[in-house]
């Protein structure tokens, strides 16, 4: 017998290195390599394992023009949970392989629970599962209320046995829990492992695109937030999803990172209940903060998060500092970039926190990652600084340069709209994105050029 071959792939950026090494040469990464056994392939084990699956086309693939290529829409199906069509892109594609990760307990197994009692008789589908056994998922979907009869489950961690029984009952979607626990017959690593994880992600992957099956991959994460197992991982799958969420609170963030069918940086809202998952249709009303008064340090922006606008309430605190170097913190937004803003207040607001501790937060564990939240920032450090609250029903969003200018952000009009529909007042927007027509309501635009002018409103 041929003595197998060892190569180490980099769990970051999946390349692969002929020796044990401590940094990676292509993407700088140290102690990410892992060994993997390398299998050839021969020419009969191909071909049997290609005449596993039915429905693969015969002969082998030419080129072909894509002027001839019939542009068909890809059908979308529903999966019963707007939210998760939402960041699914208008819902669950044919074929597609969509990768779930999230902190355990956060709710990813509950989710796809509801996902398949939601599609009960109308599609066929089977949840595979390889940490519980089939009385804890039965047990689970009873205390969700779901109805058992149309759910069809399998507790095998075997991928060959997988594929097998699921070309025998041929569903339309399948749920893999999780990705982790699963390993292939021709590798002699252990489950879990770099190797095992890819080869058994690829068997599945190739199975959807060629039968058609949508399936569900769950993945564990690690301990600084990403999916456990090699990042090749993520390049295989068609959609990438993380499931966030604070462990204090009930809502869950369900945000995708990568999607073929869709726009990424979308969001769904999730409330955690005693019978499961609830979607939040309105999340601008629970990430709102309500106050019997006009609070100093609060202003509320409108923020995007793919296609929708979202209003949240940005917290800053700012407390005398008794170290020689104050403390900048920021939970939700960029730490390096409220020390910048923190310096343009300084030198073109003539608000000088250097001798302040600056604690910044955005309430409901929402993470901004544009810049439209720059202006309500330094507002509401304004408002901590002087102990007085902004003006209320206020709603605040624009760009802060480093030469003080207020520069637009897009989508001004759609953040406007939400603004006056959840019942504000009053504006403070960049002067770019000041509407020619009123948005309804009894919004007032207040359009401002320089940082100075945005302050001189708040007095």
């Amino acid at each position: 017998m041929a003595k197998a071959k060892t190569a180490y792939v980099c769990t970051e950026c999946g390349a692969e290195h002929a020796k044990w090494q401590g940094q990676c040469i292509a993407c700088g990464a140290w102690n990410t390599l892992s060994a993997i056994v390398l299998q050839g392939a021969s020419a009969a084990s191909v071909g049997a394992q290609r005449s596993n699956y039915a429905g693969r086309a015969a002969g082998s693939a030419q080129i072909t023009a894509l002027s001839a290529v019939a542009l068909a829409t890809e059908q979308r199906i529903s999966t019963g949970l707007g939210e998760l069509d939402r960041v699914l892109g208008g819902g669950l594609v044919e074929g597609s392989v969509v990768l779930i990760g999230g902190d355990p307990g956060i709710g990813k197994s509950t989710l796809l629970l509801q996902v398949l009692g939601q599609l009960g008789t109308r599609l066929s589908s089977v949840y595979v599962t390889g940490e519980e056994s089939l009385a804890q998922v039965a047990a689970r979907a009873r205390r969700l209320g779901i109805a058992l009869e149309p759910l069809q489950a399998l507790a095998e961690t075997c991928v060959e046995r997988i594929l097998e029984q699921a070309m025998q009952v041929r569903p339309r979607v399948l749920v893999i829990d999780s990705i982790q626990t699963i390993w292939t017959e021709l590798l002699p690593a252990a489950p879990g492992s770099v190797s095992q994880v890819r080869e058994s992600a690829a068997k599945l992957t190739r199975f959807a695109k060629e039968t058609g099956t949508s399936v569900f991959l769950v993945g564990h994460v690690t301990k600084d937030g990403g999916i456990a197992g090699p990042r090749v991982l993520e390049h295989m799958v068609d959609a990438v999803l993380n499931f966030e969420g604070e462990t204090n609170s009930r809502f869950r963030v369900l945000r995708a990172f990568k999607n073929r069918f869709g726009a990424v940086n979308e969001l769904g809202v999730f409330a955690m209940s005693d019978v499961g998952l609830r979607e939040v249709p309105n999340p601008s009303a629970i990430f709102l903060a309500t106050h019997g008064e006009a609070t100093p340090g609060s202003a509320v922006m409108v923020t995007r998060e793919g296609t929708r606008p979202l209003l949240v309430e940005v917290q800053a605190l700012v407390d005398q500092s008794s170290l020689g170097n104050p403390r900048r913190v920021a939970l939700g937004l960029d730490q390096n970039r409220l020390g910048m803003l923190l310096a343009v207040l300084h030198r073109h607001g003539g608000v000088a926190a250097y001798d302040q501790d600056v604690f910044v937060n955005v309430v409901g564990g929402i993470r901004v990652q544009e810049t439209a939240a720059d202006l309500p920032v330094l507002l509401a450090v304004c408002s901590s600084l002087r102990d007085r609250p902004l003006p209320e029903h206020t709603v605040v969003f624009g760009e802060v340069g480093l030469s003080g200018e207020i520069r637009p952000v897009p989508n001004g009009e759609e953040r406007l709209r939400e603004a006056a529909h959840h019942g504000f007042q009053m504006a403070i927007v960049p002067r770019a994105n000041a509407p020619k027509k009123a948005p309804g309501g009894d919004l007032r635009i207040v359009a401002v050029e320089r940082l100075a002018e945005a302050l001189d409103a708040c007095r």
